[in-house]
C-alpha cells in the first residue's frame, strides 16, 4: 500500500508548526552511539520514518532502544552490541542508505559489518564508491557478494590520510565514525562541513574523540581506545524549515516555524529576501511570509556548504514558477535533480532544462551529458493535476505546486514524504491547507 493526497490547491498557507531535529544529523547520531560503552541520550528526535528503520537497524544489533516520541528523546544502549542475520538487515534497510554508516562502528565493535543493497532517494548515482575506497584504506578488507557487501576487520584499523575528489557529506560522515576509534592520527582533506557535520563532531567529541577542523576543509582525527555514551540536543533541521518557507511563499501566506534558527540558514535567508521574501527572526523561530507584489527572478547555483544547499533548490524552483522574469538555477551537487521538473510543466510551468552550466562558474557536470542547469520563466499560474512522487524532496516540492494549483490535485506516494518530514499532514492541517489522505494499492 502506498497513500494518496488529494489537495484543494490556491489557498495560502497560515499558522504555526514546529520542526525538531535535522533528519541529516539525528540518523548519524544513532549511529555513533554504536561506538560508546555506555547508553547515550539524543533529544529533539522528529517522529519521520528514517529514525525508525535506524532504530531497527540498532535492535537488529542488539542495541537497546527506549523511545519517548512525542518528547522527541530517544535512549540507546550499544552494551550488548551483536552482528545482526544478514536477512534480517536487508529486510528492513532495503529502502534505506544508512547500513554504510554502520561499518566502521561495527568493525570497531565486532569486527565485521554487512552492507545490503543500497537504495534511498534516486537522485544521481550517489555512488558507495567513497565510503568502501574509505574503509579499505583504515585496513578493512571488503568482499562483494549476490546479496551485499561483507567487511572484516581483521586487526585493529589503522588511522589514514585521505583526499576526497569532492566534499562528499557521506563520506565524511564515514572517515568520522570510522577514525576515532582507529590507531593513530586520520586527515580528511576536501571534507564536507555542512552544519549537520559539525554538530556529528560535537557528539563525537563529547564521546571522547579528538577531532580539530581546520578553515580549510582538513579534518584531523587523533584516534581513542575508547568511547563512552552522550547526552545531546540535535540542531534544528533547516531543510524542513526552508520547505515550509518556500511553501509559504509560492502560496502567498505567513508562516511561523519554531524551531528554525537562523545561522544554518543564511544563504537560504538571503536567497528568500532576494527572491521577494520577507522573515522576521526571534529566540524561538523564523516568520517567514509573502509581503505582497510580485516576487523576483533570480540566478542561482547549489554548493557545498556554506554555499545554497541543493535540498532547498526544489522547493524554491516551484516558488520561482511564480516569480517575474526569468530564472536560472545551476544544480552543481547532484547530476540529476531536475526530473521533479516534468510534473511542474504539467501543471502549467515554464521550465526547460540544459546540459550547459548555466549562469554560473562551469562545475563537474558540464560537458557530461546531464541535464542540472533550468531557465524558468514567470509567474505562470499552475493547475491541478496527478502527481506521482519521485523522491523525499522533490515529492514536497511536488505537494507545494498541488498547493500552489487551482483546483485538486492528486499526489501519489505521499508515504516517501514521511521519510524526512515529520507529521506533514498535521503541519498542513494547521496552516489551513484543504486536503485529504487515503491509502491506496500500489501499481
Amino acid at each position: 500500500m502506498t497513500d494518496l493526497l488529494y489537495v484543494d490547491g490556491g489557498n495560502p498557507l497560515r499558522g504555526d508548526i514546529t520542526v525538531r531535529g535535522a533528519k541529516n544529523f539525528v540518523s548519524k547520531a544513532m549511529v555513533a552511539a554504536l561506538l560508546g560503552e555506555t547508553p547515550s541520550e539524543l533529544r529533539n528526535v522528529p517522529q519521520i520514518r528514517d529514525v525508525a528503520v535506524v532504530t531497527g537497524l540498532l535492535e537488529l544489533h542488539g542495541v537497546r532502544v527506549d523511545a519517548d516520541a512525542e518528547g522527541g528523546i530517544l535512549r540507546l544502549d550499544p552494551t550488548d552490541v551483536e552482528q545482526a542475520h544478514v536477512a534480517d538487515i536487508d529486510a528492513h534497510a532495503g529502502s534505506s542508505r544508512i547500513p554504510i554508516l554502520f561499518c566502521g562502528p561495527l568493525l570497531h565493535r565486532l569486527g565485521e559489518a554487512f552492507i545490503p543493497d543500497l537504495g534511498g532517494c534516486r537522485i544521481g548515482d550517489r555512488p558507495i564508491n567513497y565510503h568502501l575506497d574509505i574503509l579499505r584504506q583504515f585496513g578493512a578488507v571488503v568482499d562483494k557478494t549476490d546479496n551485499g557487501i561483507h567487511i572484516r576487520a581483521p586487526r585493529r584499523l589503522q588511522g589514514t590520510k585521505i583526499a576526497l575528489p569532492y566534499p562528499s557529506v557521506g563520506a565524511t560522515e564515514q572517515l568520522l565514525l570510522t577514525a576515532v576509534r582507529a590507531e593513530g592520527i586520520t586527515e580528511l582533506s576536501n571534507a564536507a562541513i555542512e552544519p549537520e557535520i559539525m554538530d556529528l563532531i560535537n557528539v563525537l567529541q563529547k564521546m571522547g574523540a579528538i577531532i580539530s577542523v581546520a578553515t580549510d576543509r582538513v579534518i584531523r582525527i587523533e584516534g581513542v581506545d575508547r568511547l563512552f555514551g552522550f547526552q545531546h540536543t540535535a540542531l534544528s533541521d533547516r531543510i524542513e524549515a526552508a520547505s515550509w518557507a518556500s511553501a509559504a511563499l509560492a502560496t502567498g501566506g505567513d508562516v511561523y516555524v519554531r524551531g528554525a534558527t537562523q545561522p544554518e540558514m543564511t544563504t537560504f535567508l538571503n536567497t528568500f529576501r532576494k527572491v521577494g521574501g520577507e522573515f522576521t527572526i526571534d529566540d524561538d523561530g523564523i516568520r517567514f511570509f509573502h509581503p505582497g507584489g510580485d516576487l523576483r527572478s533570480l540566478q542561482l547555483e547549489t554548493d557545498v556548504h556554506p554555499g545554497f544547499m541543493t535540498d532547498w533548490q526544489q522547493p524554491l524552483v516551484v516558488a520561482l514558477t511564480q516569480a517575474r522574469g526569468l530564472s536560472i538555477v545551476h544544480e552543481t551537487v547532484y547530476e540529476n535533480r531536475f526530473g521533479f521538473v516534468d510534473a511542474l510543466v504539467g501543471m502549467g510551468a515554464t521550465i526547460q532544462v540544459y546540459k550547459e552550466c548555466l549562469g554560473g562558474r562551469p562545475c563537474r557536470f558540464g560537458q557530461r551529458n546531464f541535464y542540472h542547469s533550468a531557465v524558468i520563466s514567470g509567474p505562470t499560474p499552475l493547475s491541478a493535476a496527478e502527481i506521482e512522487v519521485p523522491d523525499l524532496r522533490g515529492g514536497f516540492s511536488h505537494l507545494i505546486a498541488a498547493l500552489t494549483a487551482k483546483g485538486t490535485s492528486a499526489v501519489r506516494g505521499i508515504s516517501l514524504i514521511d521519510r524526512g518530514y515529520e507529521r506533514f499532514t498535521d503541519k498542513l492541517d494547521a496552516l489551513g491547507a484543504q486536503f485529504s489522505r487515503e491509502p491506496v494499492p500500489v501499481r
